[in-house]
């Protein structure tokens, strides 16, 4: 390696360090938050990037908080792969299969449509959609990446965490209830809650606080969810190729590598190689990119900018949630 090169790298590290480090700092302080009051970690970073939001315009930090937003967002994107192996998918059989992806497909549509009907943006609706039909902040994050730049799309990328996150904890108290209410067996209550609660840590909290059968159930079809963030994810960079590019710059790839090492994760993961612990490791560290890039996002947003959002926004993500869980129990009446 040239001195020249490593003079660069040296000078690079430097410059990110700062808003890297910061970034961490808050994802450790939420993580912290998380765990002993049991809120969404999502939530807590964001919640704390935002009262750090003077970071962002700082000269120091901001090289360091602009790249974590971005590269280390794509990293935690493309980890959530090793948290999928297609056997897991097979197990379960063709129903669960086809109402999982009946489910995500129809709840974008219906969100887009019903975003363009309030007067927002199909992307708007697109984004919304996707994190309520796949994995909640996770998928908003995902999606953001993928999706073409404008104006507004940190703002509306930090509302859909917001909302998914404090929606995810409602569903998570509520709909075990509901289970129970109607009486549904154990596969289908595994189902209902798999396919309907936004985040996978909520899945995994409401499944188990029924039973160990239901809590698998639950938890195997969440993550048949968030394997339909691929075709999603290729449909908005799709979006994005069609929207042109500027002048001088390049053409984004069909499919980023993000997704791309997503679909590779998830194959090796398949073939049963990978050690449970370094699947294990792999997770955690999909987990921890995930809310290091929420913080710096937060870190980039002023919390004027969120209240001005107005009532409409949170209609839709309220209807879109409510859409999901009726459609669910609908497919799982015809199942019968």
């Amino acid at each position: 390696m040239s001195a020249a090169v490593i003079s660069h790298l040296g000078s690079r590290s430097r410059t990110l360090l700062p808003g890297l480090s910061v970034s961490a700092m808050v994802a450790a302080a939420a993580t912290f938050l998380s765990e002993h009051y049991g809120a969404p970690v999502m939530l807590f970073a964001l919640l704390l990037g935002m009262a750090l939001n003077f970071l962002g315009s700082d000269s120091v930090c901001k090289a360091g908080i602009e790249f974590t937003a971005r590269e280390v967002l794509r990293l935690g994107v493309a980890l959530l792969g090793i948290r999928i192996t297609f056997g897991q998918i097979a197990e379960l059989g063709w129903q669960p299969v086809a109402i999982v992806v009946v489910l995500v497909s129809v709840t974008i549509v219906v969100s887009i449509v019903a975003a363009r009907v309030m007067g927002f943006s199909s992307l708007f609706g697109l984004l919304t959609g996707g994190a309520t039909a796949i994995c909640g902040a996770s998928a908003a994050l995902a999606l953001a990446a993928a999706l073409p730049a404008h104006s507004q799309k940190e703002k509306a990328t930090l509302f859909t965490v917001l909302g998914v996150s404090a929606l995810s904890t409602l569903a998570m108290i509520l709909y075990p209830m509901v289970v129970r209410w109607l009486g549904l067996p154990p596969l289908q209550a595994g189902i209902f809650l798999g396919g309907t609660i936004h985040d996978v840590a909520q899945v995994v909290g409401a499944g188990y606080s029924l039973s160990r059968e239901v809590g698998d159930s639950a938890t195997v079809v969440k993550l048949m969810r968030v394997a339909m963030l691929l075709p999603v994810i290729l449909c908005a960079a799709m979006i994005t190729r069609a929207q042109g590019v500027q002048p001088g710059d390049k053409r984004p790839p069909l499919l980023p590598w993000f997704a791309v090492g997503f679909v590779l994760l998830a194959a090796i993961n398949s073939t049963g190689v990978l050690p449970q612990m370094l699947q294990q490791a792999g997770g955690k560290l999909s987990q921890w990119c995930l809310v290091i890039a929420i913080a710096a996002l937060g870190m980039k947003t002023q919390l004027r900018a969120l209240v001005t959002v107005g009532i409409k926004p949170i209609l839709l993500m309220v209807g879109e949630t409510l859409f999901l869980a009726l459609l669910v129990l609908g497919m799982l009446r015809l199942a019968d």
